[in-house]
């Protein structure tokens, strides 16, 4: 028995032993303040190092933010500076042993910025500061940010850029930038988030152009033979024209910004969806988001991860199997089952190898 899911898969120069993934997902853990801001935890490590064990084909770091404005708490990791590259290498390292490939995604949370931790925290209200985005519209009932200057724009792609360096140099094999979930890129793309009427807004072009130099700057800064992703949400889950003033970033936009982001030299676009907006109506069930995923990857030309509700080996192996997807990002399922790989590829027929120290258990 082959098992379509567990196929190796390269991408420029790095090769993926299978296509069962670990999605960056936020931990709010990094260490708060002192020398050490923004840097991995000993939680990070034990949260990482063990899913690398148990089999994933790919690490993500959660969202990790290109400044401090950019972040949603005081717990977010940073790769802000050197310090912080330098504290990201023994994971990176460790990863690496395991046959995993550490990877990175990196964000500016924008008017989603200075929210704090989801759980109760006595820092709760306390550690918030003023948010920027493209327009000073709010999301939901928090604070209105301030609508961002030309230079500050300028400065923000710089930002990822540096911080793209220090991925590299951090031992980073995979770099992700976060234009989904209404963070900044978004917040760009959309109408809803987006009302400018200079050259970041108004028509299509004008909405992307910010994603474009993002990543244009970045695949400046990050290595040719390395892989670059791109996550997006293809669509906001709102109302059409006819029905809304300002509708939402829809599918057909996404498929157009794939088209042109495979140009500028991404390699995947990891699709997920929604985000924009607080109140937005989405049916959520078993693979709901596959869809979108298959779109962008046949009419954009260019490789594709799936995301959401992907719990089953058998629904992952159906997904790319029936060329659905390149590859599929877990999230909780991996947060309720660390060795979710190894058990998929003993359900599928596969092998995966295990480590000496766990062998008795694989044997």
């Amino acid at each position: 028995m082959s098992s379509s899911l567990f196929t190796p898969l390269t991408v420029r120069e790095v090769t993926f032993a299978h296509r069962a993934w670990m999605s960056p997902m936020m931990q709010f853990s990094a260490v708060p303040e002192g020398p050490d801001m923004g840097s991995p935890s000993d939680w990070h490590l034990q949260h990482l190092g063990s899913r690398a064990v148990g089999g994933a084909a790919l690490v993500m770091v959660e969202a990790t933010a290109v400044d401090p404005i950019g972040r949603s708490s005081i717990y977010d990791v940073g790769l802000w500076n050197d310090n912080q590259a330098g504290n990201f290498r023994r994971i990176t390292s460790f990863i690496s042993t395991q046959g995993a490939v550490p990877g990175i995604q990196l964000v500016h949370a924008g008017r989603k910025a200075s929210t704090g931790r989801p759980w109760p925290d006595e820092a709760r209200g306390v550690h918030m500061w003023p948010t920027v985005a493209p327009s000073a519209v709010p999301f939901g009932r928090l604070p209105a940010p301030a609508e961002l200057d030309v230079a500050q724009i300028e400065s923000i792609v710089a930002s990822f850029a540096s911080a793209a360096r220090r991925a590299a140099s951090a031992g980073f094999r995979v770099l992700e930038l976060h234009g989904a979930h209404g963070y900044l890129i978004h917040q760009f793309l959309s109408p809803q988030s987006n009302t400018r009427t200079d050259q970041y807004g108004g028509g299509l072009e004008n909405r992307m152009r910010f994603a474009f130099e993002v990543v244009t700057a970045v695949r400046r800064n990050w290595p040719e033979d390395l892989p670059l992703f791109f996550r997006v949400s293809a669509t906001d889950w709102l109302a059409g024209d006819t029905d809304d003033p300002r509708p939402g970033w829809t599918l057909g936009e996404s498929v157009v910004l794939a088209t042109r982001l495979k140009e500028l030299g991404v390699d995947l676009m990891d699709v997920s969806t929604g985000g924009l907006v607080p109140d937005a109506n989405i049916p959520v069930g078993p693979s709901y988001q596959v869809p979108f995923a298959d779109a962008i990857r046949s009419k954009a030309g260019i490789l594709a991860s799936a995301v959401g509700m992907i719990t089953e080996p058998a629904q992952a192996e159906q997904i790319i199997a029936d060329g659905q997807a390149d590859a599929v990002f877990l999230a909780r399922a991996l947060l309720r089952e660390p060795m979710w790989a190894r058990r998929a590829a003993a359900d599928l027929g596969a092998t995966l190898a295990a480590p000496p120290q766990y062998s008795r258990a694989f044997s």
